[in-house]
């Protein structure tokens, strides 16, 4: 199909689906409630405002606001008495965080030439804040060691475990060199991770122009895009293992706190780690040696790119202040009037690297928007059925610092009280992006139908969909996304505040904002400001009020509900799938295998009738034993036998005017999520939600069912087995949770 025939085919979606009924259903109303709720929700849009946002945004953003900062602590105090002025019983908690920053930061080529890399981003005229030199923190990644290394340099592309392979097949070994690796592929955290497990002694994180500059467009301030020494700041702890204040693992970070000391906390880096700009990485990466990189490996410097070593050599010198700081978290409470101690909860974080008009700015005024319109409505009248908690988080860009110490100290209350927990982080303009706990899919498909999207004035679910069908790259995807009745929630790895919610203590969650029409090449940068954000970003704001109206309409209606929109049934549908995956995983390895020992022993024979033939032959490895899924197809079987009749006795209660036993049943619907915590994923048991985590080697991007996922994907078979018990365990008590729920 042409390009010009699928955008007719999208347009007459969009068309077919763009008007629905006033009185469509919402899950978990009554009739008469459900028309209660969108006439309530018409005020709600009637008090939103854009001059708010902006307003806000201005103030928010308007100097470096990194944690521990003055103007970080100002903002906490501002958030604080904007959510007292609306109504809400707001404290300010503290947490007592590691924090380290940089006193030294050295990056020299001595060899063949000399350059000293400049690791500064330069001021410029067309951006009012980028010259608040004082206050800005510079180009540095967060929990690096200390460390001075001198060394030959390889290239590692990504930094990624495949990579290393490509370099071992080549005949490279890392051990004593400093590796430096382009950002993409994988969270910053996992590339000094893999450098040092395979030897190397340091790492560079260069921002390549055909990922983040000149090659995706016109750079800052003509365009988007990277500039030439524009650099990404960022945390490199290893949030896989475990997020939040490294010094206090599993407990908060409070005065008493029994804390780590720093020489044996198991999330710093083992080597130095230092990011730098494209044109600082210019010099280094072209006086390389060595074989000429893969094509998939070179980026879009004017150079040949060269996997080393030889030839550069590099001295990297890094030196950093390991000092305790206050991480402010704001917590505003409207208490319910009917179901008090159920309770739904909103988060956003504050604190930036710099500036952040963009992360996380852009998320936080929008959902002060909600906030202050849902006080607006509390002063007229109404109140909400559950207890409303919002929360402005602090610390996050280190690592989730804030929310994580926050959660860790009322871990207790949590899993008694709260019911869902409701995400943000920044906004731009496009299509909606909602990420979770996969018993919501169909509330937030309705949420989607019901908000407008102010681009092409139809529902933002419709326009999303209408991309789907666009995108599907064959007939039988574009039908399929086509048909599709709800929306498919991507399951929530890690990157943002509701980590600790979902992974930790077992809260439904979502993450959720609107992206890819907006922004380019500021991420992390000085130049996430305010003038970056009102050219490129969201000029008008108009995507903020679309953020605003979507998490309003989510936070109203979970607070709101005759019964918790909480549906079993498209959960155990999604969980078949990943059984279904790691089944045709472990196929795969093993086919793998099989066939990487034939070539090995082609090779070793060719390699006999010609010594001189290069090649560097890995290992024959091992047969993969046999694998178990019985577990695990017994407990997806049960599961989906029973999640169904959970949902039908769900919609027959909503439709009962039993109140006792809405709340019974609400009981049981918020704690399910709970019945999928395990002893914890090996090597990392903080982790204990046995069907969503962060990978061990991805940092943000998510492995379903992941203690079978990696255990295949390590090789580690008889670990393999242990994890499908494990998770065949706890859904088999999630389907008796679903049961009792039923009845």
């Amino acid at each position: 199909m042409s390009i010009k025939s699928l955008a007719v085919t999208a347009l007459v979606l969009a068309i077919s689906l763009s008007t629905y009924a006033a009185d469509a259903p919402i899950t978990g109303f009554t009739a008469a409630n459900a028309a209660k709720e969108q006439a309530l929700e018409s005020q709600f849009d009637s008090k939103v405002s854009v001059q708010d946002l902006r307003t806000w945004l201005e103030r928010l953003a308007a100097r470096p606001h990194q944690l521990g900062s003055a103007y970080d602590h100002d903002n906490a105090e501002f958030i604080a008495s904007l959510f007292r002025s609306w109504g809400y019983d707001t404290t300010i908690e503290r947490y007592d965080v590691l924090f380290p920053t940089p006193k030294t930061r050295l990056l020299e080529l001595i060899s063949p030439e000399r350059y000293t890399a400049k690791l500064v981003e330069p001021a410029l005229p067309q951006d009012r804040t980028s010259g608040q030199t004082a206050e800005q923190l510079p180009v540095y990644n967060a929990y690096s060691i200390d460390g001075d290394v001198t060394a030959d340099l390889v290239y590692a592309n990504y930094g990624v475990p495949a990579d290393y392979d490509v370099l071992a097949r080549n005949g490279i070994d890392v051990r004593g060199k400093i590796v430096i690796t382009r950002y993409g592929g994988s969270w910053r955290g996992i590339k000094p991770k893999v450098a040092a497990e395979h030897g190397a002694i340091g790492c560079i994180i260069y921002s390549d122009p055909r990922d983040d500059g000149y090659f995706q467009g016109d750079v800052y301030p003509k365009g988007a895009y990277r500039s030439e020494y524009g650099a990404q700041r960022g945390s490199v702890e290893d949030m896989p293992v475990y997020p939040g204040d490294p010094l206090t693992p599993g407990v908060a970070a409070t005065p008493d706190a029994k804390r780590l000391d720093v020489k044996n906390c198991p999330v710093i880096t083992k080597i130095p780690v230092l990011p730098i700009s494209y044109a600082d990485a210019l010099p280094l990466m072209r006086s390389m040696a060595g074989p000429v990189a893969p094509p998939d490996w070179r980026g879009a410097l004017p150079i040949t790119y060269h996997l080393g070593p030889g030839a550069s050599r590099v001295h990297l010198n890094l030196a950093f202040n390991w000092n305790i700081v206050p991480a402010y978290d704001v917590i505003a409470r409207m208490r319910g009037s009917e179901r008090p101690d159920e309770w739904i909860m909103r988060g956003n974080h504050y604190d930036a690297w710099v500036n952040g008009a963009a992360d996380p700015i852009s998320g936080q005024v929008s959902m002060l928007e909600e906030a202050k319109a849902l006080g607006e409505l509390a002063k007229q009248g109404w109140r909400p059925k559950r207890t409303i908690i919002y929360a402005a988080w602090d610390g996050e860009e280190p690592g989730l610092l804030g929310s994580t110490e926050w959660v860790e100290g009322h871990a207790a209350e949590l899993a008694q009280h709260l019911a869902v927990y409701i995400n943000s982080d920044s906004n731009s303009r496009g299509f909606l992006n909602a990420d979770g706990s996969h018993s919501l899919e169909r509330f937030v498909t309705e949420v989607a139908r019901d908000v407008q999207d102010p681009e092409r004035n139809v529902s933002v679910l419709e326009r999303l969909k209408a991309r789907q069908v666009v995108l599907a790259s064959n007939a039988e995807d574009r039908k399929r996304a086509r048909d599709r009745e709800l929306m498919r929630l991507d399951a929530l790895g890690s990157g943002s505040d509701y980590t600790a919610y979902i992974d930790h203590v077992g809260i439904a969650s979502l993450n959720l904002g609107y992206g890819g029409e907006g922004g380019g090449g500021s991420y992390h940068s000085i130049y996430d400001s305010i003038d970056y954000f009102e050219r490129f970003v969201d000029p008008d704001f108009v995507y903020g009020v679309v953020l605003t109206k979507t998490g309003g309409r989510m936070v109203l209606r979970l607070a709101n509900a005759d019964v918790l929109p909480l549906q079993a049934g498209t959960f155990a549908h999604t969980v078949s799938r990943y059984a279904s995956e790691v089944m045709k995983l472990a196929d795969d390895t093993r086919a793998k295998i099989e066939e990487q020992n034939r070539e090995v022993q082609t090779h070793e024979m060719e390699l006999a009738a010609d010594p001189k033939k290069p090649f560097v032959a890995p290992p024959i490895q091992p047969v993969a034993p046999y694998v178990n899924f019985a577990p695990l197809q017994n407990a997806v079987a049960h599961l989906k036998s029973v999640a169904g009749v959970l949902d039908r006795a769900s919609a027959a209660a909503t439709d009962s005017a039993n109140a006792p036993r809405q709340v019974a049943l609400d009981g049981a619907l918020m704690h399910l999520e709970q019945a999928l915590l395990g002893p914890g994923l090996p090597n990392r048991p903080w982790f204990r939600h046995q069907i969503y985590a962060p990978g061990f080697y991805t940092g943000y991007g998510v492995k379903t069912l992941p203690g079978i996922r990696e255990a295949i994907e390590q090789k580690e078979w008889a670990q393999a087995n242990e994890q499908i018990a494990v998770t065949a365990k706890v859904l088999e008590n999630y389907a008796d949770e679903v049961e009792k729920a039923a009845k």
